[in-house]
């Protein structure tokens, strides 16, 4: 459990870990404010079902993502995770 939040590896579960609040006065978060309307669950977009909503989305997310085990038994179904991740190092890297 403790992966899900010290490793996120999708878009949405990153935004909503954005949204909880901190106890620490000290500590500030950068919130995720998601664009756009929530889609139909009558009428759902195809591929991924966040991907209107997400903000890396590109073409490959019109697609079913695959289930990819990002480690220690944890899967995430994300089309970009890979690019998601390296982004991540990267904006890690520049914040340390």
């Amino acid at each position: 459990m403790d992966q899900v939040f010290e490793e996120t590896s999708h878009p949405y579960t990153k935004s909503l870990l954005s949204a909880i609040p901190s106890t620490d006065i000290k500590q500030k978060r950068d919130r995720i404010i998601l664009r756009g309307d929530v889609p139909s669950p009558a009428n759902p977009p195809s591929g991924c079902g966040f991907r209107t909503r997400c903000p890396l989305a590109e073409d490959i997310c019109k697609e079913v993502p695959p289930f990819v085990e990002v480690g220690g038994g944890h899967f995430s179904r994300c089309s970009l995770i890979e690019k998601y991740k390296r982004e991540m190092e990267i904006e890690v890297s520049a914040n340390s």
